[in-house]
């Protein structure tokens, strides 16, 4: 029999891809085929490794800059207008017409399983070997375990149950053993059991300048304290008030960590600056490109450019840019810094439409190749001081809630939420502070995947299916808001992964 699951056993460490002990942690050697059963003989063996699970992340199939296929164009923030290029097959996500034979769903999973597969076989490997201190061990378990557990959150809250690995599978017999869906709240279990190590290992609280990319105590903080928060949103409600206590102890953790005081000290355009990246005080967790590199660069800033504008990259493109569908273009408010910022109407003959301009790098040293220096930010402090607003909101303590949601509103140049709720146009479309706070992390956080996450959270999947047939279809392009149902609150699991254990791997409702 054939195992053609990507929890398949992956026999060489070639497959890691180890990089040199850099900040960007790039692809710089080529370990030759060693087998793992033989590679781990010294702490700088599991550094290497380790710095191959962070390579992982840069995959555009998975979590990096160009992943918003699977998470992004899911929402009502973009979504292409383009249903007949690659057999279609993009479309379907926004669309919700997604088919279990999707290719772009199986490469999807394979790349986060593959990331999985790496932080397991590197912590199975540094079991082996003599440090010579035990926190570097604990350090370098810390910061696997870190990407694991973010990897395994983008998993459960996309498919729901999926197979819960945390070791190396290195015969077919454990593969095969392994290929069945795990309850979600055991997911949810392993991941808090990760972070909760992470949150107590010798990290530092705060990376330093040369090490950014790297995983700290306020990563650790900030990721554990959205867990809780998600589970306490979508999981039994009999534990909601218990997570929700949790998730607050853990985002007040992480900002009080912070190394300004408030969120107006740092403009807005300067989180994505790339000539102030190193010492952008908002980062929290990132990925590190280098600019200039044709292997290691950022291309977002390009990719994102429409036909005839230099806004992005010096780059000349001749597509449409970063969709953003006209329903996000209508929630900005009048003089929301944000909207300036981040989007910009194109007006050139093929396009007349509004691209995205969040990300740019139009420096010489991109050059007209495009090769960008963008870090794409996974975590930043906007993200958890609107966690708080919205824990603290569940917990009935509105006072505070409302204090956090006025930062950001506040560096946005907005009016603060008490004066804003007296404006009758916003009080309708934001009727109450959920939906205030909903609308915030939109603006705020638009283009860096999140909303599809939030979504799920603030929302019942019934609710979900309400609120987005309540929108204009007009507003959101030719995709068809009629499609939307109950089923789509998850993906279907991919067909080549059902079929290796259909009871097992049973689908998804709806597929």
């Amino acid at each position: 029999m054939q195992y053609k699951s990507s929890l398949r056993y992956l026999p060489v460490l070639a497959l890691l891809l180890l990089g040199s002990c850099s900040q960007e942690f790039l692809v710089e050697t080529n370990p030759n085929a060693i087998a793992t059963a033989n590679y781990y003989k010294t702490e700088n063996d599991v550094l290497l490794a380790l710095n191959g699970v962070y390579q992982s992340l840069r995959d555009n199939n998975g979590i990096a800059e160009g992943s918003g296929l699977y998470s992004e164009e899911r929402s009502d923030n973009t979504g292409r207008n383009d249903n007949q290029s690659n057999a279609g097959e993009p479309f379907q996500f926004n669309a919700f017409a997604l088919l279990p034979s999707n290719s772009y769903l199986q490469t999807h999973w394979n790349s986060l399983y593959q990331t999985i597969t790496r932080a397991n076989y590197m912590l199975a490997g540094s079991e082996t070997v003599t440090f010579a201190k035990t926190d570097t061990k604990a350090q370098y378990q810390a910061e696997a375990k870190f990407i694991r557990a973010l990897i395994y959150f983008n998993l459960v809250r996309k498919w729901g149950d999926v197979p819960l690995v945390t070791k190396p599978l290195t015969v077919p017999e454990e593969v095969a053993a392994s290929t069945f869906r795990e309850k979600k709240e055991k997911v949810y279990a392993q991941i808090v059991a990760d972070l909760t190590d992470v949150v107590n290992s010798p990290l530092p609280d705060v990376q330093s300048a040369a090490n950014k990319g790297r995983v700290s105590k306020v990563a650790g903080n900030a990721l554990l304290g959205q867990v809780y928060l998600t589970m306490a949103t979508t999981l039994d409600a009999a534990n909601r008030a218990t997570n929700l206590n949790q998730a607050k102890t853990y985002l007040t953790n992480a900002y009080n960590k912070r190394t300004f005081g408030l969120l107006k000290e740092i403009p807005y355009p300067d989180v994505f600056d790339v000539t102030k990246k190193t010492t952008n005080p908002e980062a929290i967790f990132q990925i590190v490109y280098k600019q200039g590199d044709i292997n290691y660069s950022s291309n977002i800033a390009a990719n994102n450019q429409a036909q005839g504008e230099n806004t992005n990259s010096l780059k000349t493109t001749t597509g449409t840019g970063g969709n953003v569908k006209p329903d996000l273009v209508k929630d900005y408010e009048e003089g929301d810094v944000r909207k300036d910022y981040s989007i910009k109407y194109a007006n050139a003959a093929v396009v007349k439409d509004y691209y995205i301009t969040k990300f740019r790098d139009a420096s010489s040293g991109a050059g007209t190749s495009g090769y960008g220096g963008n870090d794409w930010l996974l975590i930043r402090y906007a993200d958890v001081i609107l966690m708080l607003a919205e824990v603290n909101m569940y917990l009935g303590d509105e006072a505070t809630a409302i204090g956090f949601l006025d930062q950001v509103r506040e560096r946005a140049k907005l009016p603060l939420y008490a004066v804003a709720q007296t404006n009758p146009a916003y009080s309708a479309k934001y009727p109450t502070l959920k939906l205030a706070i909903l609308h915030e992390r939109r603006v705020e956080l638009a283009f860096e995947n999140q909303r599809w996450f939030d979504l799920l959270r603030f929302f019942t999947p019934t609710e979900l299916v309400a609120y987005f047939k309540s929108k204009s279809q007009a507003d959101y392009g030719i995709a068809q808001l009629t499609n939307f149902g109950t089923k789509d609150y998850y993906y279907p699991i991919p067909f080549n992964e059902a079929k290796l254990n259909p009871t097992g791997m049973y689908q998804n409702p709806g597929y």
